[in-house]
Parts: C-alpha cells; sequence; structure tokens
C-alpha cells in the first residue's frame, strides 16, 4: 500500500520557524552507552530533525512537521515506537500515537493497534478524516486500511533487542526505559501542532493505554499558549493530565513555558513519584526541553541554524 503523505508545494523560503523532538526519557547511564549506539542514536534525531525541518523551511505546516519527524522516528527499531516497539506481556507489540493541531484544536489518535506500521499517520487519518479523537484496535487498524495506509504483520516489530528486555523484566529485573518519540512545531504560519508515539511499557498488561494517545497528557497544542509532547511513566502523565497542564498555566496563568514545565515536571510529576519528561514550544517559539531522569533522548532546529541533539542532564 502506498504511504500518505503531505506535499509541500510553497516557493518562499520561511525564516521563523522551529522543530523540537525527543526520543524517550529514562534511566540510562552514560557508561551503558556505547559509542557506536550513541553515535546511531544522534544520527537518527539529526535526520528526523532535518526531515521534519526541511518541510518548514519551505513554509510547510507545523501538522507536516512534527509527522515527518516521527515517521523517520517510527521507521527506526532504536525507539519504543513503530519498529521498535516494546512487547507487551503476551509478547505482543501494542502500539499508541496521537496528533494534535493547535490552530484549531483538532486531534486525532489510535490505540492499542498490532499492524499500522507509523501509527502517526494513522492518528493524523482520524484527526482529518473523521469525527472522532480516538480509534483502538482493529477499528483503528480496518481506519487506517481503509485510507491506504500501510499494514505490515505483527512480526515486523519484532526486535530481538526488545524481546531481550521483556525477557530480563519477565525474570525480575526493574527499568524505566527509553523510547517513546515525539515533536512538537511552529510554522511560519505561527501554528502550533504536537505528537506523540509508542510501543508502550514493556512487560505492560495487555490492552493497557498510557499517556501517549491521550489528549491533554501525552499531546496537546493550542496556538494560544503551547505545544508539548510527552514521555516517561504514562500513569502519571494521564493522572496529572501533564501536557495540558503545561499548556494551562502558561495560557491562563501567565506563566512562562521554562517555568510551567519546571512546575510541573520537576514539581507536580516529581511529588508523585513519577518520571519522565517533556519538549514544548510556545505561541512565540520559545522551546523546553523538561525532565527529572537522568536522560533524555532530544533535540531541535530553527531557521538558519543546524540540528542540536542532547542526551544527559548535563547537556
Amino acid at each position: 500500500m502506498m504511504r500518505p503523505f503531505v506535499r509541500i508545494g510553497w516557493k518562499v523560503l520561511s525564516d521563523d520557524w522551529q522543530l523540537v523532538i525527543h526520543g524517550g526519557a529514562g534511566g540510562i547511564s552514560r557508561e551503558s552507552l556505547t559509542s557506536e549506539r550513541e553515535g546511531w542514536l544522534r544520527d537518527t534525531l539529526e535526520r528526523a530533525l532535518q526531515a521534519g525541518g526541511s518541510l518548514l523551511g519551505v513554509g510547510g505546516s507545523s501538522v507536516a512537521a512534527v509527522q515527518a519527524a516521527i515517521v523517520l522516528l517510527e521507521d527506526s527499531p532504536l525507539f519504543n515506537a513503530g519498529k521498535g516497539a516494546a512487547f507487551n506481556a503476551a509478547g505482543v507489540n501494542e502500539l499508541d500515537a496521537s496528533i494534535m493541531r493547535g490552530s484549531d484544536l483538532q486531534a486525532g489518535a489510535v490505540a492499542g493497534v498490532t499492524r499500522i506500521r507509523n501509527p502517526v499517520l494513522a492518528a493524523h487519518a482520524v484527526m482529518v478524516g473523521s469525527t472522532h479523537v480516538m480509534l483502538a484496535g482493529t477499528g483503528a487498524e480496518r481506519f487506517a486500511a481503509e485510507r491506504n495506509i500501510e499494514l505490515v504483520e505483527p512480526e515486523y516489530f519484532r526486535t530481538e533487542e526488545r524481546w531481550r528486555q521483556l525477557e530480563r523484566v519477565r525474570a525480575g529485573e526493574s527499568g524505566f526505559e527509553l523510547g517513546t518519540v515525539g515533536a512538537v512545531a511552529r510554522d511560519a504560519e505561527r501554528h502550533l501542532a504536537a505528537a506523540t508515539s509508542t510501543g508502550g511499557m514493556t512487560n505492560k498488561r495487555y490492552g493497557r493505554v498510557g499517556d501517549s494517545p491521550i489528549i491533554g497528557a501525552g499531546t496537546y497544542a493550542d496556538d494560544r499558549s503551547c505545544a508539548v509532547s510527552a514521555t516517561g511513566h504514562g500513569e502519571y502523565f494521564i493522572r496529572l493530565s501533564i501536557a495540558r497542564t503545561i499548556c494551562a498555566l502558561v495560557e491562563l496563568g501567565g506563566v512562562n513555558l521554562s517555568d510551567a514545565a519546571k512546575d510541573v515536571i520537576g514539581g507536580r510529576l516529581a511529588g508523585l513519584g513519577g518520571e519522565g519528561g517533556i519538549v514544548a514550544i510556545d505561541a512565540s517559539g520559545t522551546i523546553v526541553a523538561e525532565f527529572n531522569s537522568s536522560s533524555m533522548y532530544r533535540g531541535w532546529v530553527s531557521a538558519g541554524a543546524s540540528p542540536e541533539v542532547r542526551i544527559f542532564q548535563d547537556h
């Protein structure tokens, strides 16, 4: 099947746009990350930034940009989304994704899908091609097939690294793995967008849905305030409505984006014992990456600048 995407036909280059992405937050240590793997991760994150930035640079929409960045990350086995999705307790890969447009608060999401190669594209199809916000399971897969979004056999998502990770967790090892991917963008028209995609938690109960496909928890965008994509222990992000709370502090509380993110991630989330982070961008183009774990794969690019990628807290 064809993989639908956005065709860009603008002629004038834009000189005011921003894109921020994440590849998950967690407890990875500097010592455990080999130089070879770090190189692969950095290269993939940079290519994702280039994929979204190239659209923004010719006047493309923020929605198109976040899709482009996430599709590239979903196609990589390095992240817990798409090809690299985690296994649940039944040894199945169940994927979730969402997307939101800040100009009119339209949003779409899919949850618990096992055959959609790029869940973010299905989420976008729900947003623009249905009256619903979220579709789940086989219903979401049927909807995606009707719109020529590529379906694959479940075996496509299997990677040996994720399978070994499941075996370690089953054996009693604990750990908070990195992987969920997300992107936020502001385009030349000053419109915001956010999107998030994940394979969920390793060894999660069958049918569990985290924050990534839930609008207001893992994803939110509103041109009046900010756009947010989250990563972390989803149950906490749902309980705190993390993404919407940050935007509400900006819009209704008059708090700047950096302080709002620190309040929610460093204060409220940490106060409940939750771990994770967010990337965000506000209506003026300010970008923020805030997390309370030891590391978060993240990067950003803006008009006239080269992509930058970071991993650890001291960056």
